[in-house]
C-alpha cells in the first residue's frame, strides 16, 4: 500500500517509523514531513491544512490509505472532505473531533451522559466568569474553548489570575476560541489511556504519563510536553474497567446515537483519585510525546492494525505488546514555550550509532543540504526502552550528551513519580 501521512512532529516521525517496517507498506508520503521522516519516506511541502491540495496529492502518488496525526485537520474536517472523495482515510470526522475541539462540547457531552468530570461552567464573557467566582473556591483551572496546542489551560490561584487569562482568551488569544470553561481543580494523579476504535469496536492501544510543565518538578508555564513513559503503572485492572464502563463506553455511544461514531485513536485524559477515573480531557489523535513511548512497545503489524480500523474490523484482531518499559525526554529551543530561534544546525546527529531499542524522533527539524536544522520549540525526541525506567533515563543522558546541541534544553526529571531517588 502506498500511504499518506499527515503531520511534521515527532508523533508522526515514530508513526512512519512504524508504518515503514509494516510488511504492508509500499511507500509512504509525509505531507509535510520532517527531517527524519525524509529518510524513510517522501516528504512533501502541503499546508495540512489545504484539503485541496492534500487530495491532489494523493490521487498523483496513487495514495491507497491517509493516517491522520494532527489534532488541526481532523477538527477543520480532513476526514469528511477525504470520504467524500472515496479516499480511504484513518481517523475521527468533523463532528467526533468536537471531543478535541471544544472543551465546551466535551464537558456537555459528561454532563449530558453521567461521565466523570470536574464542575465547570461555560463562559463566554467577564460577568460569567465573575458569577463562577462567587461560589466557587480556588484553584480553579481556565481552559480556552478550541484547540490551544496544549497551551490553553491554565491552574489558576487567584481571582486576579483568571479574570487577566480570560480576558485574554476573550479578546482572541486563541484565534479558535471566543469561550472558556472554568473547572474546579481535581487533585490527584494524571494518566492517558488509549484506544484504537473503529465504528463498531474498540482496542486497548496503551497507556502513559506525560510532563507537561517546561520546568523541573513540575514548574512554569504548559508546553505541548516535555516528555513521557509507557506504561503507566498507576492505571491497574479495575481501574481499567471504571475507565471503559463509566467514561469510554457512554462516549462511544453518545457519538452514535448522533450518527457520528467515532473512528481513530482515541486518547482519554485522566485524572486519577483513590482509583477512581475522572476526565480530564479527550485528543482524538495519539499523543505527542506519548505516542513516541507507546509505538516503540507494539509488536503487531501497525499497518495491519490501522487497515482494520479503517474496515471496521478490530473486532478479532489481537494485539501484542512488548513487556519492556519506554521512556522518551523532549529536546527544547532555548526559550520554548515562548520565543525561541529557529534554523540552529544540529551538527552531531548523523553521527549518533543507535541500538534496536533506542530512538531519536524529529519533531521540529528541517533538512537543508544534507544538515539537520531546528524548525520549531520542540526538536527532538529521544527514546529508549529496557526494564528499569531509571537506567532508561540514563541511556537517553548519554544520546543527548553525544547529540551536544548548545541551542537546546530538556527537563532532568522525567519519570520523577516512578524512579526512587
Amino acid at each position: 500500500m502506498n500511504i499518506g501521512l499527515i503531520g511534521s512532529g515527532g508523533r508522526e516521525h515514530s508513526l512512519c517509523q512504524k508504518i515503514y517496517e509494516s510488511s504492508l507498506t509500499k511507500k509512504i508520503f509525509c505531507i509535510p514531513g520532517n527531517a527524519g521522516t525524509s529518510k524513510i519516506a517522501i516528504n512533501i511541502s502541503v499546508d495540512i491544512n489545504n484539503f485541496g491540495e492534500i487530495l491532489k496529492v494523493i490521487n498523483f502518488y496513487k495514495i491507497d490509505l491517509v493516517v491522520v496525526g494532527p489534532e488541526e485537520p481532523l477538527v477543520k474536517g480532513l476526514v469528511d472532505f477525504l470520504e467524500k472523495n472515496k479516499i480511504p482515510v484513518f481517523g475521527p470526522n468533523k463532528y467526533a473531533s468536537k471531543l478535541e475541539g471544544s472543551k465546551a462540547f466535551m464537558k456537555q457531552l459528561c454532563k449530558s451522559n453521567n461521565i466523570p468530570t470536574a464542575k465547570f461552567k461555560i463562559c463566554k464573557n467577564s460577568n460569567e466568569v465573575k458569577k463562577f467566582l462567587k461560589y466557587n473556591s480556588l484553584p480553579i483551572v481556565v481552559k480556552a474553548d478550541g484547540l490551544a496546542a496544549g497551551k490553553g489551560v491554565a491552574i489558576c490561584n487567584s481571582k486576579k489570575k483568571i479574570l487577566e487569562i480570560s480576558e485574554q482568551i476573550f479578546n482572541g488569544k486563541y484565534k479558535s476560541s471566543n469561550k472558556l470553561v472554568l473547572e474546579e481543580f481535581i487533585d490527584g494523579e494524571e494518566a492517558s489511556y488509549f484506544l484504537i476504535v473503529d465504528k463498531k469496536n474498540y482496542k486497548f492501544f496503551g497507556t502513559a504519563q506525560d510532563h507537561k510543565r517546561v520546568g523541573e518538578n513540575d514548574k512554569g508555564p504548559n508546553t505541548g510536553g516535555m516528555g513521557a513513559y509507557s506504561p503507566a503503572p498507576i492505571i491497574n485492572s479495575t481501574l481499567e474497567k471504571k475507565i471503559i464502563k463509566r467514561i469510554v463506553e457512554p462516549t462511544l455511544q453518545a457519538l452514535k446515537k448522533k450518527k457520528s461514531p467515532y473512528k481513530g485513536f482515541l486518547y482519554v485524559g485522566l485524572m486519577i483519585v483513590n482509583n477512581e477515573p475522572y476526565l480530564i480531557e479527550y485528543n482524538v489523535r495519539m499523543g505527542d510525546p506519548e505516542c513516541q513511548v507507546i509505538l516503540p512497545r507494539l509488536e503487531t503489524d501497525f499497518l495491519k492494525i490501522i487497515d482494520k480500523a479503517v474496515n471496521n474490523n478490530l473486532k478479532k484482531l489481537k494485539i501484542k505488546w512488548r513487556k519492556q518499559k519506554c521512556m522518551t525526554i523532549v529536546l527544547c529551543s532555548k526559550g520554548y514555550p515562548g520565543k525561541y530561534e529557529k534554523n540552529r544546525l544540529i551538527q552531531n546527529i548523523k553521527k549518533i550509532k543507535l541500538n534496536k531499542n533506542e530512538f531519536i524522533f524529529h519533531a521540529g527539524t528541517k533538512s537543508k543540504n544534507g544538515k539537520v536544522y531546528s524548525n520549531g520549540g520542540r526538536v527532538l525526541n529521544i527514546s529508549s526502552m529496557g526494564n528499569n525506567f531509571k537506567k532508561i533515563r540514563e541511556n537517553i543522558f548519554k544520546i543527548i550528551k553525544k547529540i551536544s546541541w548548545r541551542f537546546g534544553f530538556f527537563r532532568k526529571d522525567i519519570g520523577w513519580k516512578v524512579i526512587k531517588k
